[in-house]
């Protein structure tokens, strides 16, 4: 994530080395980068620049996964069948392997520890990328702050980092945790088997207790703005809504 629509960047292209590639389902697959390209903030992305023998280039911009503490770039990539990247990524790249990175890009998704108030975490699919930065620094850096991550996913296989999460909210009384599948039935009793409407965030965000402060929502462009349509109708003023979508094709 994320292959949203970018504008025209002035900053530099750097190398980046690939140190390890981790598959974590099926399709998606985390690329550990060494880059210098200098300390991002959770939320952020970069793009990134893959050339061909013959010369032909291809960029697409994927969010940033690991906290800005951690010394590797971790992007969180799902394999697209049609896609020119995204193959690479998941299905050839080695370590060892060089690619061209610039950034970190973008300044509407951050955030930050001194943000006050509980914080909502809304995800579809590799859309949770850069909802585990912001986990991620959030454990680093203000553990007291209460966050709620609602994920859905097709199916239980294709849950992106969920033994972390899982492990995450078992250790941590102010992380709350829900997993919803569309596909295939629920595997804890706590979670859903349906779509992510507003009835379903309804019933999640009076479970929890608490009031968010802001909500972050990322996945696909239908499911962002049901998501954050129903946020926003149910009393969540829309300039604390904080969005980020990718489209259908790469």
């Amino acid at each position: 994530m994320t292959q949203a629509e970018t504008p025209t960047r002035s900053s530099p292209w750097h190398e980046a080395v690939i140190e390890r590639v981790v598959h974590r389902t099926p399709r998606v697959a985390s690329i550990f980068l060494r880059v210098g390209i200098g300390t991002h903030e959770a939320g952020q992305h970069v793009d990134v620049r893959l050339t061909a023998a013959d010369g032909y280039q291809a960029q697409r911009s994927y969010s940033i996964a690991s906290a800005p503490a951690e010394a590797s770039l971790e992007l969180a990539v799902e394999r697209l069948d049609d896609g020119e990247v995204s193959p690479f990524f998941v299905d050839v790249a080695r370590e060892g392997d060089t690619i061209e990175v610039r950034g970190p890009l973008g300044g509407h998704f951050i955030w930050r520890p001194s943000d006050v108030g509980p914080v909502l975490l809304v995800g579809g699919g590799s859309g949770v990328a850069p909802l585990m930065a912001i986990l991620r620094h959030r454990q680093h850096t203000a553990p007291h702050t209460p966050m709620l991550l609602a994920y859905s996913a097709r199916r239980w296989e294709e849950i992106i980092f969920r033994d972390e999460l899982q492990e995450a909210a078992a250790a941590d009384s102010l992380f709350h945790l829900v997993l919803t599948t569309t596909r295939e039935a629920r595997r804890r009793p706590t979670d859903y088997d349906r779509r992510l409407d507003a009835e379903a965030l309804r019933e999640i965000l009076a479970a929890w207790g608490r009031q968010p402060a802001r909500a972050y929502v990322c996945g696909s462009t239908p499911f962002v703005e049901s998501v954050a349509n129903a946020l926003v109708a149910d009393g969540l003023p829309a300039a604390h809504v904080r969005t980020e979508r990718y489209g259908g094709v790469e």
